[in-house]
Order: C-alpha cells, then sequence, then structure tokens
C-alpha cells in the first residue's frame, strides 16, 4: 500500500472510531495515530463533554517519545481553544507529531485554527481526507455550528387539496401504513420532537419512534409539547421512554436555544398547523417533509376547514415563501416531498 492509501484506510478506521462517542452538544470525533512506517499505533475517540478529545486520547496510549514523527488521521481539524480539556493542536505539538491529515475544517468560532497553529510549529497538515465522509458524520453538529441552533425539520401530512384533516377535525389516517413508517423511521433519526398542546391534547399521541411491528427503535426523540395549556397525567407522551420537555410560551426563538444547551442537534416538528406554521412563518424550517395523499377532504358543509398549514404572514404573491424541492419519493400510495428553503432565502438562528 502507498502512504496515500494507508492515510485513507485510517481515515476509515477514524470515522468508526468517532461513531462510538454520543451525539449531542460536541462533535463525534475519531483519530488514528500512524508510526512513521505506517503503522497503526493507538486509536482514540471522544466519549462526551469533559473527557478527552480523540486526539489526546489516543496520544494517551502511548508511552513517552513514541508519538515523534508519528502521523495523526483525524476526523475533525484538531481544536485550538482551551475548554473542558486543553487544545488538542498544542498537545500534537508537544508529543512532536510529525503531520496531522483531519477531514472536515472546525468552523467553530473559538476552536477553529488548530491547523494554522500545528503548521507555525513545523507540522505537515492535510486537510480534506475523506471530506465527504466527515462531513456526512457531523452533519447535524455542522449545521447547529453553522445556525447557532438545532436544525428543523417540519412535517406534515395532507391530502392533495391541502387539508391536514376533515372538516370535524378526524386525522388518522390520512397517509397509508408506508407513509406513516417512513415518519418513524425519520423520528428515531431525530434527537427531538416537538408538538403542540393542541395536538397532544386531541390526538394523543406517544411521540416515540416506532417500527411497524410495534417495537420501539433504539433511539427515542424527546419528546417537546410547546403551549401553556395543561397536560393530563395519563396522557401517552409521559409514557414515553424518555421525560417529556414542557414549554408554555411559543418563543421559538428561546425554545431551540434551550434545546441546544441540552444536546439536541436534530429537532423533529410534527405538532400539527399551528405549530408546523409558527416554525414556516419564523424562518425556522430548514427542511420539510410534506407527505401528500392521494384523497380530497375539501371544506365541511358548515364551511369549516383543516388546512395543513395556517397563517404564514404571505400577503401578496410578491411575499410568498419559495422553497427548493430536492427529492419527491412514493411511498405506497402517498407522495412523499422533501424541500428546503430556495437558494437565498434568509435563515434565522
Amino acid at each position: 500500500m502507498t502512504h496515500s492509501d494507508i492515510e485513507h484506510t485510517a481515515m476509515g478506521r477514524a470515522l468508526a472510531l468517532a461513531q462510538r462517542g454520543p451525539r449531542g452538544v460536541n462533535p463525534q470525533v475519531g483519530a488514528v495515530i500512524l508510526s512513521p512506517s505506517g503503522d497503526v499505533i493507538a486509536e482514540g475517540w471522544h466519549r462526551g463533554t469533559g473527557t478527552r478529545h480523540a486526539e489526546v486520547d489516543a496520544l494517551s496510549q502511548l508511552p513517552a517519545g513514541a508519538a515523534r514523527g508519528a502521523t495523526a488521521v483525524v476526523t475533525l481539524e484538531p481544536c485550538n481553544h482551551t475548554g473542558h480539556t486543553g487544545p488538542c493542536s498544542e498537545a500534537l505539538i508537544e508529543v512532536g507529531i510529525g503531520r496531522v491529515v483531519y477531514a472536515v475544517d472546525d468552523p467553530g468560532l473559538h476552536s477553529h485554527g488548530g491547523a494554522d497553529r500545528l503548521r507555525a510549529a513545523g507540522v505537515d497538515v492535510a486537510p480534506g481526507l475523506r471530506g465527504d465522509d466527515g462531513r456526512a458524520l457531523l452533519d447535524s453538529w455542522l449545521t447547529v455550528q453553522r445556525l447557532g441552533r438545532p436544525h428543523v425539520t417540519v412535517k406534515w401530512a395532507q391530502s392533495l387539496d391541502g387539508r391536514a384533516a376533515a372538516a370535524d377535525g378526524t386525522s388518522q389516517w390520512i397517509t397509508g401504513p408506508s407513509a406513516r413508517e417512513d415518519v418513524h423511521r425519520r423520528r428515531s433519526q431525530a434527537d427531538a420532537i416537538v408538538a403542540g398542546t393542541g395536538t397532544v391534547l386531541a390526538d394523543d399521541p406517544a411521540l416515540t419512534a416506532r417500527r411497524p411491528d410495534g417495537s420501539l427503535y433504539e433511539q427515542q426523540p424527546v419528546p417537546v409539547v410547546l403551549g401553556a395549556r395543561p397536560i393530563p397525567d395519563d396522557a401517552a407522551v409521559h409514557r414515553h421512554p424518555q421525560p417529556p420537555v414542557l414549554h408554555t410560551d411559543h418563543d421559538l426563538p428561546a425554545l431551540l436555544a434551550d434545546l441546544r444547551v441540552r444536546g439536541v442537534q436534530r429537532l423533529f416538528v410534527e405538532g400539527g398547523p399551528t405549530v408546523a406554521s409558527a416554525f414556516v412563518r419564523a424562518g425556522l424550517a430548514d427542511e420539510l417533509l410534506v407527505y401528500v395523499a392521494p384523497t380530497l377532504l375539501g371544506v365541511g358543509p358548515d364551511g369549516a376547514d383543516r388546512p395543513a398549514l395556517g397563517a404564514l404572514g404571505v400577503r401578496t404573491i410578491t411575499e410568498q415563501r419559495r422553497i427548493a424541492v430536492a427529492s419527491i419519493q412514493r411511498l405506497g400510495d402517498d407522495l412523499l416531498i422533501v424541500a428546503h428553503p430556495a437558494p437565498g432565502a434568509e435563515e434565522t438562528g
């Protein structure tokens, strides 16, 4: 194997090690130390807030002097600041590392700059190895760094004519089993799921992520209930594997700030038309999942209407909320439209 091949393989191992660490406020990072001859001599990963970073975790396994002239292969640019632990760039310099290869630049306001510090100390630095894989691993964390808040996915199901429920409020089920299975799979990939008190009181959802056989996914989103109305003690949400987070107002920036502190990186909004509209109206919807069923609900005999979205603040056609469709997928008889704010649309932190 060439030296390049060895580093490429080592980065694959570092990416796998990174996934052993917890998702949360801090990024998942893995590190592999290669001897000057290309042999793996140490491995490490970050185990969570307050623990050693991946590079330091790997270096801690080596006797004094063993890392001199070695290569550190890391999934994220070594940090350059002191937080719960010291700068990884400084730790690498102190042990005499000769080369550092990493996948993704650190976008942190205070933590970036490790590569420059290493170069200034005479360390050979090679960024971008398997960068696409590194960004895929750190996607949600990188989004949080860029936006300063969790990534928000807003989901709703609707009839072909844009209704979320019949005139009397009944809505189970507009979509079929394949669409509902897809929703639960996506729930399992989120850190938290939010619903409004109206939906919780009307439908009594468990807000869990379930397989078609009814069993729970191992990864369960934290249930978040938004609104001032009290939730009954026997509500299904109280039987969720994780205790619900209750927010008694509709201050969405405050909600997102609180969830970020709690380690939430991906928020799944499934709270009915009022909550969905609030996130879209505030410019806080980074991704839209629209499940469209081949059915028509129209307006009730008494004029009652249950649109999938409510007021968005659009008064004239020039204020319309343009979106970019990323994909359209057929799920049984239903369609899933995945969309994002159109290029140039303002992101709100």
